[in-house]
């Protein structure tokens, strides 16, 4: 009984994702942009201030503890970096890669707010 049921709403869900796929892919993008462009900058300047905390803690310690804190102080700055250029780059590598597709990437992308 389970089963039947179990594929019953399997059939009904692959059939409403068939309905309009476009749709689903472009709600993806838009989803998948705007968590970016909220999420990103936001993190980016948390990890730069992280780094500035970590490097100035590690200064009050001895040498190992400093050298450590040192390369974790340069790691967080990395990754704030990457963030801030998947930040920048994201919307073009999207527009380049759906670039065939009915739907504007930009336009998606714009709807963040």
């Amino acid at each position: 009984m389970r089963m039947k049921l179990f594929a019953v709403l399997l059939v009904m869900g692959a059939v409403l994702i068939a309905a309009n796929p476009l749709a689903s892919t472009a709600s993806a993008i838009s989803s998948l942009c705007c968590g970016l462009k909220t999420l990103l900058p936001v993190a980016a300047m948390l990890m730069i201030v992280l780094a500035g905390v970590i490097y100035a803690a590690g200064q009050m310690m001895g040498a190992e503890t400093r050298a450590r804190a040192n390369v974790w102080a340069t790691a967080a700055l990395t990754g704030a970096l990457i963030a801030v250029l998947i930040y920048a780059i994201a919307p073009a590598v999207l527009g380049t890669m759906y670039d065939g597709s009915t739907f504007d990437v930009d336009t998606l992308c714009a709807h963040c707010g």
